[in-house]
C-alpha cells in the first residue's frame, strides 16, 4: 500500500468512477469502486507535475511538469498522444478546459494566460497583464459566449474575450487570493470565494458584486448547487445556494439571497483538519472533498452521506496490526491523530477520530474484534469492529504526565491493558465489564477508563510493554539499556535484564518457551532466559536499531524490522539468518503476524504498508514436484540412451539446461562404432535454438582438458556443414566464439607439442640400429 496522493489538485470524472490526483511526478488515477490505483501517468522528464485537467467528456488528461511540457494523454490506454512547449516562461500553475473540449488555457507563474486549440494543436491567444502568478483559470460554461476569468497574486478577476482577444473587465471585491470561480445554471451569475473568509456572487452583465457573504473561514473551495429543493441540507427554496469547503474542515451550505449557513456538518472528534479542495460531479450526484491529512472524502451530494474514504498519503507510518477473527482488515497508525482501517479484499478505508495527537502505538486483543492504541496525547483508547467491518470508539483513558509510547493487551482474555509511557511509569488498565458485554449500545458514548496500578518502572523512557502468554508477567525495555521482568497483577519486579549496549525498543515473550526476546539500538536481537534472567543467544545482522521483533512459526523463528528498512527472519535454532527481505527505504516501525502465522505486516517511515505472505510450504511442494520432474526426465533420458535414439535424448538433455547430461549424451554418441557419421546427423537435425545451446555448452566443455575432445567434435560438425550465415543467427555466438578460441589454442599447442614428441619417438624408433646377437657354435655328431 503506497501514497497515491501527496497533495495538489484533484479531479473526479463526470461519471464518479474515477479519481485523478498528483502524486509527485504522477497523475495517479484512482478507481472508486475498489480504490485500487488502475494507472500511474508519468511524463519522460520525470519531472513534478506542477498542473493537470481532465476534459469536460473525460476522454483527454493534459499535464504540466517543471520542464514546461504539456502532454496531452489517452488516458484509458496510458500513453502521450502529443508533447508540446508550454511557451511560458515559468511553470504553469493552473489549467481549463473549455466545455465543448476544444480549448485550454493555462495560466503560468510567468503572469500570461495562453489558450490551446487541442484538436488541431496550435496555440491561439496570448493574454498579458495579470501580476505574479496567475494561479486560477476557467471558462464561462456557455461557449457562444467565448468569456475566460482568470485570477492572479492581486485577488483581482480578469474577465477575456476571446473573440477581441482583450480583458473586458477586472472585477474586485477580494482581498486575498481568490480560490474558486463557479457559475449559476443560466451563466449570468458567477461566484468566487478567497481565503479572505467571504464569496462573492458576480453579476456577469454588469461585473459588478451583487452580494457579499462572510463565511468566517478562509474558503478553499465553493460549488453552486442545483437550483432545487434538498431538504436532506435545508435547502428549502429554489434560490440560489453554494456550499463551501475549508479551514473548518466542514462542508456548509449557504444561501445566497440571505447570507445565512443553512446547513453544517457536524464536527468528527479530535483536532480539526482543514479541507484543500472540493469538488461536485453532477450527473453523478457524488461530492468530493480533500482535507490536510490528504484523505480523500466522497459524499452522496443530496445528504452529504459519506460514502467512501481514501487515505492518500500516511507520511510516516508508525505501528500496523491485522484486526478482525479471520484477520481480515488491517489497522495502522500513521504520524496523524487519526487511525486508518483498511480492509484487505476491496482496501476500504475507514479514518478514526478519537486522539487529539499523533497516535504511537496498537495492539489487538485475541478474539480481533477490539483493539487499543495510545498516543501522544497523553491518552488510551479502546476500539471495537462490529460484523459489518465498522469500526468505533467504546472506551478512553487517561492518566499519564508524559506521551504513552506503547501499549499491550491480554492475551488470554479481554480483561485488561499495560501501557508504558515516557514519564517512565507502567499503568494497568482492567477492562469495565460494561464494554464486554454483548447488549452494549454503540451510541452510549465511550467508557471512561481507570488505571487499577501503576509502577515507575525505569529511569528513562519506556519504549515497550509485553505481556506473557498466561496473563501472568509483564516485560518492560527502556531507553536505559534494561529489560525488567514484572508479575501481574500487582506490577512486582521479579528480575532485571541487562546485556544490550543502548536502549531497547522491543521485548516479546515466546509463545511456546518461558523466554523473552529484546530488540536494541545497538543492532543485536537477544533472547533470556526468564528462569535465571540469563542471555541464551544473541543475533548479530542489522547494520542499525532493530525496532521490532516478534516469534514466528510456533516460537522456533524470529521476525525482526530495522531502521536500515530491512525485514530478517532468524532461525533460533542454529542463529542463522535465513532471509532478509528489502522492500521498506526507511525505517520499519511496525511489525505484525497473522494468528496463524501464514501472513505479516510491516510499516515503515517511507509510508509504505507491506502484507508478506508465508510462501515456506509452496517452495518446498515446488522443489518435491520439480525433483520427481528430474527424476522421470533422467529416467527417460537412460531409456533413450539404451535405445540408441540419440536425437531424442539430446533434445530432451539440452531442455533440461544440465551441461553435464548433455555431455553424457555426446559421450555415449562417441562409444557407437559410427561415432563420426551419428554425431554428425542427431546435430544437424537439431533447432537453431538447440544448436546455440549445445554451443554454449560447449564453451564449458571446452575449458577442461578431459572434456574438450567433445567440445572440440561438435565444433567440427557445426563449423564443416554449417552456413556462416546460419552460425552467426545463433543466441549469443559471439560470446561463444569468444570464449571458445583461448582454450581452443591452447588444446591445439598441447596436441601439437604431443605430436612433435610422438613424431621424435617414432623416428627414433625406426632408426635404432641393435647389435647382431653372436650365433653359438655349431657341434659336429662325431664328437659324440
Amino acid at each position: 500500500m503506497e501514497p497515491f496522493y501527496k497533495g495538489g489538485k484533484v479531479q473526479l470524472d463526470q461519471t464518479g468512477q474515477h479519481v485523478f490526483c498528483v502524486c509527485g511526478t504522477k497523475v495517479n488515477v484512482l478507481d472508486v469502486a475498489s480504490g485500487a490505483v488502475l494507472r500511474s501517468l508519468e511524463q519522460e522528464d520525470q519531472e513534478d507535475i506542477t498542473a493537470f485537467e481532465l476534459s469536460p467528456d473525460d476522454q483527454v488528461l493534459v499535464t504540466a511538469t517543471r520542464a514546461l511540457l504539456l502532454a496531452q494523454w489517452a488516458w484509458r490506454e496510458g500513453s502521450i498522444t502529443r508533447l508540446w512547449k508550454a511557451i511560458h516562461t515559468a511553470p504553469v500553475a493552473t489549467m481549463a478546459f473549455d466545455p465543448t473540449s476544444t480549448l485550454l488555457a493555462t495560466g503560468g507563474c510567468d503572469g500570461a494566460v495562453r489558450v490551446w486549440d487541442i484538436v488541431r494543436h496550435y496555440g491561439t491567444h496570448h493574454f498579458r497583464g495579470s501580476p505574479g502568478v496567475v494561479h486560477l483559470v476557467t471558462f464561462h460554461p456557455d461557449p457562444a459566449r467565448l468569456l475566460l476569468f482568470s485570477s492572479a497574486a492581486d485577488a483581482t478577476i480578469r474577465m477575456w474575450s476571446l473573440q477581441d482577444q482583450s480583458c473586458l473587465a477586472v472585477m474586485t471585491a477580494h482581498y486575498s487570493a481568490v480560490t474558486s470561480l463557479t457559475f449559476s445554471a443560466d451563466g449570468h451569475t458567477m461566484l468566487s470565494s478567497g481565503r479572505d473568509k467571504i464569496c462573492v456572487i458576480w453579476d456577469l452583465q454588469s461585473h459588478q458584486a451583487t452580494r457579499t457573504v462572510p463565511v468566517f473561514e478562509s474558503v478553499e473551495a465553493a460549488v453552486l448547487l442545483p437550483e432545487e429543493l434538498v431538504p436532506k441540507l435545508d435547502v428549502k427554496s429554489k434560490g440560489l445556494h453554494f456550499l463551501t469547503a475549508g479551514d473548518q474542515g466542514l462542508l456548509r451550505v449557504w444561501e445566497a439571497a440571505s447570507g445565512q449557513c443553512v446547513y453544517a456538518q457536524p464536527q468528527p472528534p479530535g483536532p480539526r483538519q482543514g479541507l484543500t479542495h472540493c469538488t461536485l460531479a453532477q450527473s453523478a450526484g457524488l461530492l468530493l472533498s480533500v482535507t490536510t491529512d490528504h484523505n480523500l472524502l466522497l459524499y452522496e451530494a443530496r445528504s452529504l452521506q459519506l460514502q467512501k474514504q481514501f487515505a492518500g498519503y500516511s507520511e510516516e507510518v508508525l505501528d500496523v496490526r491485522f484486526l478482525g477473527p479471520e484477520d481480515s482488515h488491517i489497522v495502522v497508525a500513521s504520524n496523524s491523530p487519526s487511525l486508518k482501517v483498511f480492509e484487505l479484499q476491496t482496501m476500504t478505508c475507514q479514518i478514526l477520530h478519537g486522539h487529539t495527537d499523533i497516535v504511537l502505538a496498537l495492539d489487538v486483543f485475541r478474539k480481533g474484534r477490539l483493539f487499543a492504541s495510545c498516543a501522544k496525547d497523553q491518552s488510551i483508547c479502546i476500539w471495537r469492529m462490529n460484523k459489518a467491518g465498522r469500526v468505533a470508539c467504546v472506551a478512553q483513558g487517561s492518566g499519564h504526565t508524559h506521551s504513552v509510547g506503547t501499549i499491550c493487551c491480554s492475551r488470554l482474555k479481554e480483561t485488561f491493558l499495560v501501557t508504558g509511557s515516557q514519564d517512565c511509569t507502567v499503568k494497568l488498565w482492567p477492562i469495565p465489564e460494561a464494554l464486554l458485554s454483548k447488549g452494549t449500545a454503540p451510541d452510549s458514548g465511550p467508557i471512561l477508563l481507570q488505571a487499577q496500578a501503576t509502577q515507575r518502572c525505569h529511569d528513562k523512557d519506556i519504549n515497550s510493554v509485553a505481556v506473557a502468554p498466561n496473563d501472568k508477567l509483564l516485560a518492560t525495555g527502556s531507553q536505559d539499556r534494561t529489560a525488567k521482568l514484572w508479575a501481574l497483577p500487582h506490577c512486582q519486579l521479579l528480575g532485571i535484564f541487562s546485556g544490550h549496549r543502548r536502549g531497547l525498543w522491543c521485548v516479546q515473550f515466546s509463545p511456546m518457551d518461558q523466554v523473552l526476546a529484546t530488540a536494541s539500538a545497538d543492532g543485536t536481537i537477544k533472547l533470556w532466559a526468564l528462569q535465571d534472567f540469563s542471555c541464551l543467544k544473541t543475533f548479530e545482522g542489522h547494520d542499525a536499531s532493530v525496532l521490532k521483533v516478534v516469534f514466528v512459526s510456533r516460537g522456533t523463528q524470529l521476525l525482526s524490522s530495522g531502521s536500515d528498512g530491512l525485514v530478517k527472519l532468524w532461525t533460533i535454532k542454529n542463529n542463522e539468518c535465513v532471509k532478509t527481505l528489502d522492500a521498506h527505504e526507511d525505517k520499519v516501525w511496525g511489525l505484525h503476524c497473522s494468528r496463524l502465522d501464514d501472513r505479516a505486516l510491516t510499516g515503515a517511515s517511507d509510508s509504505c504498508v507491506i502484507l508478506w505472505k508465508d510462501v515456506t510450504e509452496e517452495e518446498q511442494s515446488e522443489e518435491q514436484a520439480r525433483r520427481e520432474e528430474e527424476v522421470v526426465k533422467q529416467q527417460e533420458l537412460d531409456n533413450l540412451l539404451y535405445e540408441k535414439r540419440y536425437l531424442r535424448a539430446l533434445g530432451l538433455a539440452i531442455s533440461l539446461d544440465r551441461p553435464h547430461t548433455v555431455l553424457t549424451v555426446i559421450q555415449a554418441i562417441r562409444r557407437d562404432p559410427e561415432a563420426c557419421k551419428k554425431l554428425g546427423a542427431t546435430v544437424l537435425r537439431l533447432r537453431r535454438d538447440q544448436k546455440g545451446a549445445l554451443l554454449r555448452f560447449c564453451v564449458t566443455w571446452n575449458t577442461n582438458s578431459r572434456h574438450c575432445h567433445e567440445a572440440q567434435a561438435v565444433l567440427g560438425v557445426l563449423l564443416r556443414h554449417e552456413a556462416p550465415e546460419e552460425l552467426l543467427a545463433y543466441p549469443g555466438v559471439q560470446a561463444s566464439l569468444e570464449a571458445l578460441l583461448p582454450y581452443t589454442e591452447r588444446h591445439f599447442q598441447r596436441l601439437s607439442r604431443t605430436l612433435q614428441a610422438a613424431t621424435f619417438l617414432d623416428f627414433l624408433w625406426h632408426n635404432m640400429k641393435l647389435p647382431t646377437l653372436p650365433t653359438a657354435p655349431s657341434v659336429a655328431p662325431s664328437a659324440l
